[in-house]
């Protein structure tokens, strides 16, 4: 009996392959013969699930997203139940930089993407600015969990700290991924930052 296709595992090892292709030559060197090439499939067959160009980015960027979510949540699960909040803030900082190959790579193309979507009104209406303001609720709903227990001070703006941390993580996962800061200083940077937020 023939093999029933999985239509979902077959999107997601072609986007797998886009993601290889943009971490290794620039989202600006991705074509769908590319593509094809580093998924071992036929051109046909990737036009079969992305008929353009534009849906094939599309594809991979709602990839990412899903893998992201995914390690973030398994981020979470290692922590004690219910989370304290500065661990849970902890752990989206560390996650937020790259610090693994995945991690990494991650990072680079959703960059890469990130500046794409300046100029793009297709990528621009995918939900990047959703997705961002999601974590940086989040983020906030773990500052005044912070502030009702006394940790964070009863003066602090916890959306605006919220945003900061938000700007600050992505700022240095840049800096990590050009080399001016290795993994330990830009962790040193939010630990110190938080430090400050945080009473000791």
């Amino acid at each position: 009996m023939p093999r029933t296709v999985d239509h979902a595992e077959r999107r997601a090892h072609i986007a797998e392959a886009l993601v290889r292709v943009a971490a290794r030559e620039g989202l600006h060197a991705v074509t769908m013969r590319a593509v094809a090439a580093e998924s071992g499939v036929s051109l046909r067959l990737v036009q079969y699930y992305f008929e353009t160009k534009e849906q094939l980015l599309l594809g991979a960027l709602r990839h990412l997203e899903q893998q992201s979510r995914q390690r973030w949540a398994a981020r979470l699960a290692e922590l004690p139940s219910p989370v304290p909040p500065r661990a849970f803030v902890e752990a989206f900082l560390a996650e937020a930089l790259p610090t693994d190959e995945q991690s990494r790579t991650f990072h680079l193309v959703g960059t890469s993407y990130a500046v794409l979507a300046m100029t793009d009104p297709s990528l621009m209406a995918e939900p990047f600015i959703a997705n961002v303001d999601d974590l940086q609720q989040q983020l906030a709903d773990a500052l005044r969990q912070a502030q009702a227990d006394g940790q964070v001070a009863a003066g602090v703006d916890v959306s605006v700290e919220a945003a900061r941390l938000v700007t600050l993580s992505h700022g240095l996962g840049n800096s990590v991924l050009i080399g001016q800061y290795d993994v330990d200083g830009a962790m040193t940077v939010l630990r110190y930052h938080l430090d400050t937020l945080f009473r000791r």
